[in-house]
């Protein structure tokens, strides 16, 4: 599907495993590396801002109109970029008033956008209240566990040169593969609801414990679920461990909102997030284009 359509970015990034596959790794389960693979995309990053209102109201009008037209300015070309955009999100709620959402090649490119935006006049009317930091990520468990199964079932041992050599080809092959969906457009979508999750880790409930084919299983039927949703939400899902507070963000984007409800609670049924799944604030936005902004300063309700 191509890079504007909506479709269904799950965990599990690939389509289901077959019973034929799962039957054959299953014998090579105690050799096989626990960690499945995964490949990256954009860069990821999502600020979170109140606006000062008190202060922004005793400007003048032209000097409003000249700052909303600095920053429209800024907004329009980040919405354009051909190499990773930027949306800009009314926020609902007491969690904040404005949320930017960052798609880049690097983390020098996001750290240049932070750079462009604190040096807009429009930033002495921000306060950052929170930020996510994350990796567009394609888990790749039906993909590991068939090369894990076909390299020991050859005889190669796990983390030699030839078994690494293996696995690079096979997440080039992904790559290319799935190239648009890990390096998407924003979605244009008129809601966005963001928040972050972890696999839950207790004394008696350890994602990280189970062995790889049982969570591979879970993640499949979790899958399943969202794809039922397909051509209503557009999930994306970005890594963030060794970078923020929590090991995923996920950001969901529909024209609907009760769908980030519907969808979220089916989900809780699922045994990978009923036994498992740990989630963090969640924030839900209205849309805001470089050509609402204005309105959106004037305190008009973006459309």
């Amino acid at each position: 599907m191509g890079r504007s359509g909506l479709t269904w970015y799950g965990f599990y990034g690939e389509t289901s495993m077959t019973a034929t596959r799962a039957t054959r790794t299953r014998t090579a389960s105690a050799e096989a590396p626990p960690v499945p693979l995964a490949i990256e995309g954009y860069s990821v990053l999502h600020q979170m801002m109140r606006f000062k209102w008190s202060a922004w109201r005793q400007l003048r009008p032209a000097h409003k109109a000249e700052i909303a037209e600095e920053t429209a300015d800024i907004l329009n070309a980040w919405e354009q970029n051909t190499s990773g955009q930027s949306a800009l999100y009314s926020v609902l709620g007491h969690k904040g008033d404005l949320m930017f959402v960052h798609f880049r090649r690097s983390f020098e490119e996001l750290n240049a956008d932070e750079m462009q935006l604190a040096n807009l006049r429009l930033s002495d009317y921000l306060e950052i209240t929170t930020s996510y930091l994350s990796v567009i990520e394609l888990g790749l468990y039906e993909s590991s566990l068939k090369t894990y199964g076909d390299l020991i079932e050859k005889g190669i041992e796990p983390h030699s040169e030839e078994w690494k050599c293996a696995l690079n080809e096979t997440l080039e092959r992904q790559r290319e593969a799935m190239h648009p969906r890990l390096f998407p457009d924003i979605p244009p979508n008129k809601y966005i609801c963001f928040y972050p999750m972890d696999r839950r880790r207790g004394e008696d409930k350890n994602w990280y414990t189970l062995p790889i084919e049982e969570r591979a299983r879970q993640m499949n039927e979790h899958g399943l679920v969202g794809r039922r949703y397909a051509g209503v939400v557009k999930q994306i899902i970005t890594g963030s461990i060794g970078f923020d507070d929590w090991e995923w963000g996920v950001d969901l984007f529909a024209d609907d909102p009760l769908v980030f409800k519907k969808l979220i609670y089916e989900m809780r049924f699922d045994e990978v997030s009923a036994i498992y799944a740990l989630f963090g604030t969640f924030y839900v936005g209205v849309r805001c284009s470089w050509c609402n902004l204005g309105k959106l300063l004037s305190g008009e309700v973006p459309r």
